[in-house]
């Protein structure tokens, strides 16, 4: 029996983790909301870098870890609210042991009899708090321990299947041949499933088609498919019904990646966000801050031409113009670029091939005897071309430079896109 001078004791159910869950998401928490902002800077800096096989492995990888992340800060934070609740509660019942006092409460007959009727008490609630947080605390870390494990086998598998590719010259898309793999290696545990639910209980142990599902069973437990592997996820869904389980797993996994997804885009986006219908942004009529190095983020800015300002004092107009993998080496193809020839001649031989494409007017005017030197730009790192246009004989007042944009591989996608970059600039 307790002593009515002091406080009451902590239930003896209370679950034996709370301060290890509490430490964990206090101390893990903090790092959770930093890691989506820091993945974002780190595939906006290495998406320019890469090719389409290549951007597809970094941004799956990017999706899910990120997926993972997201998940793992919003239970953290879930579960240090649901924590503080409980503890409040626990906090109430030292201070006011008897309980919530209906009679000092202002209700009618109706309300009070209803409330009267209910059997809850303080205790009940700590419970249902303590329990909570744990379930709470558990679904979100298996959810991120499974999007994590997805990415680790889904991103290295398609790590593998891009360098076969490129090693042997296959001219296939790695995504679709990952796809057919999964498939295939997915099809007979799902064939075997459907099988052992609705025959396997008419036929003896002994029967053929019994011991091979038998068998596809005990491969797929051995590699960690078994419903004992994910055991917090086998404890849920056991005891607080499997379909809802599955439900609410499936549900957080889509959402956090179609919100990842989502994000991207609209980072990736031009569109400012807002009530903007009625304003004339287009890509014509636009001021772009990325086409001036004193304006433009290098870490999340598309990459695109830049000169130095939007207002150009000296005699000269520096501009970059930064190598892009995804265009430029599938324009690049076509050139003919001695394969067998040394190292100098090969790239005097491309550096020509991408002046022709990336030719530039001023003014509605071709420059003559553009002559493009290979450097790199010092903010990324990233390879570029520059140009150092001699403006000394410009008049003063406002310019338009045209930098001509190479097609995409897919232009059927983007039919309306300008074949030039435009850069305005005053001096």
């Amino acid at each position: 029996m307790n002593n009515p001078e002091s406080p009451p004791a902590i239930s003896s159910r209370t679950t034996p983790t709370w301060e290890v869950e509490l430490l964990i998401s206090s101390v893990a928490v903090f790092a959770m909301l930093q890691l989506p902002g820091w993945l974002d800077d780190q595939v906006f800096s290495l998406e320019p870098r890469a090719g389409s096989e290549w951007r597809m492995v970094l941004l799956i990888a990017y999706f899910y870890s990120k997926s993972a992340a997201i998940v793992l800060a919003i239970t953290f934070s879930a579960h240090l609210l649901l924590r503080a609740q409980w503890i409040a509660l626990v906090g109430m019942h030292s201070v006011y042991p008897q309980g919530i006092r209906l009679e000092r409460l202002r209700m009618g007959p109706i309300q009070r009899a209803i409330e009267e009727a209910q059997p809850d008490s303080t205790v009940n609630a700590i419970e249902r708090a303590d329990n909570r947080a744990s379930v709470v605390f558990a679904i979100g870390v298996s959810i991120a321990f499974i999007i994590a494990s997805v990415c680790i086998y889904f991103c290295g598998s398609l790590l593998l299947v891009t360098l076969l590719s490129q090693a042997i010259g296959w001219r296939v898309e790695p995504i679709d041949v990952m796809l057919g793999i999964f498939a295939l290696v997915m099809l007979p545990f799902f064939a075997a499933g459907i099988f052992d639910q609705h025959v396997s209980s008419r036929l003896q142990p002994s029967h053929p088609a019994y011991r091979a599902v038998d068998a596809v069973f005990r491969l797929y437990t051995r590699i960690g498919m078994g419903r004992r592997n994910n055991r917090i996820i086998a404890l849920l869904s056991s005891n607080g019904g499997e379909r809802r389980m599955m439900g609410l797993v499936v549900a957080i996994m889509v959402a956090a990646i179609v919100g990842v997804t989502s994000g991207y885009l609209a980072m990736r986006s031009s569109a400012p966000v807002g009530s903007y219908a009625m304003f004339p942004d287009t890509e014509a009529l636009r001021i772009d801050p990325g086409h001036y190095d004193d304006q433009r983020d290098s870490r999340r800015d598309e990459v695109k031409p830049f000169v130095q300002s939007l207002i150009v004092a000296g005699p000269y107009l520096k501009l970059l113009v930064p190598y892009r993998p995804r265009r430029d080496e599938h324009a690049m193809r076509d050139c003919a670029v001695p394969s067998r020839a040394d190292e100098a001649v090969r790239a005097a031989a491309l550096l020509a091939c991408l002046q022709g494409l990336r030719g530039v007017q001023l003014d509605g005017i071709p420059i003559p005897g553009l002559d493009y030197q290979v450097t790199r730009d010092p903010r990324t790192d990233r390879p570029a071309l520059l140009a150092m246009i001699d403006i000394r004989d410009l008049p003063r007042g406002r310019h338009e430079l045209r930098i001509a944009r190479i097609p995409r591989a897919e232009p059927s996608k983007h039919p309306d896109e300008p074949g030039f970059d435009r850069i305005l600039f005053w001096k």
